[in-house]
């Protein structure tokens, strides 16, 4: 698999016109690879929730945009903030750490890793401030 620059704009397009305005491409190697391993590209605007895994970290990176990452304690308030530009951070999120982030360019798309399947977070692994 070779992810260049026509990968990119092709996903960016498809975040542009998603209603969540976000777009994920899955780069397991076959469906029995039970790892997420995915780019998500994500356009300025898009709804991310503050949320948590509680069965994996999860590590990320900027491929290419610029994009926020806040960690949050449980009542909501953020403990930290990281900048996220190409060449920069690698940032492992760990188990249990509440979550979010926000698109600052049109056209970001970052890689992100977990371990185990994709399961739909539940209601109590979302942050409601």
């Amino acid at each position: 698999m070779i992810i260049d620059n026509q990968l990119l704009d092709d996903l960016s397009a498809k975040a542009k016109v998603s209603p969540r305005l976000r777009m994920n491409y899955d780069m397991r190697n076959t469906p029995a690879d039970k790892s997420q391993r995915m780019l998500n590209a994500i356009e300025p605007g898009t709804i991310m929730p503050i949320h948590r895994h509680m069965g994996s970290s999860e590590t990320c990176l900027c491929v290419r945009g610029h994009f926020v990452e806040y960690f949050y304690d449980e009542k909501g308030n953020v403990t930290d903030t990281f900048d996220m530009l190409p060449g920069g951070l690698i940032i492992s999120v760990p188990i249990g750490q509440w979550h979010n982030l926000k698109s600052l360019e049109s056209g970001t798309v970052l890689f992100e890793c977990k371990d185990g399947p994709y399961e739909p977070q539940s209601p109590t692994d979302i942050l409601s401030v």
